[in-house]
């Protein structure tokens, strides 16, 4: 069964303060890693180095997977402006509402998603 137009506007408002979390996380994060940085040119011991390198390490792969959700937050957000939310990106089916109810960003099936990870599609 096809959304609303009210039901439309709660995932929008949705993945809109998604987007302004993630973005605000992706802001400090990239603060902190240039602050890592300018420490760093102060370590004097190596395992200070070492501690230093890992913590830059794990903020940027945090900051890469926070990117990626940002990514198809945008993407779900481009969709409802085409009215196409809610529709498979590859089968053209509707995505269940349990589906976006959990992942509102979701622009895919289960099943369809499944086959683009399994290399299928």
């Amino acid at each position: 069964m096809a959304l609303t137009k009210a039901e439309i506007e709660q995932y929008r408002d949705r993945l809109q303060e998604m987007r302004r979390q993630l973005t605000q996380i992706l802001e400090g994060t990239t603060k902190d890693a240039q602050n890592v940085d300018e420490e760093n040119a102060y370590s004097q011991h190596q395992a200070d180095q070492g501690t230093d390198d890992f913590n830059r390490s794990v903020s940027l792969e945090l900051s890469s997977q926070e990117f990626a959700v940002l990514r198809q937050v945008e993407r779900a957000l481009e969709k409802i402006d085409e009215g196409t939310y809610g529709e498979c990106d590859l089968s053209g089916d509707l995505i269940p509402k349990k589906r976006l109810d959990a992942v509102p960003y979701a622009t895919m099936t289960v099943a369809a998603q499944e086959k683009l990870e399994k290399g299928l599609l």
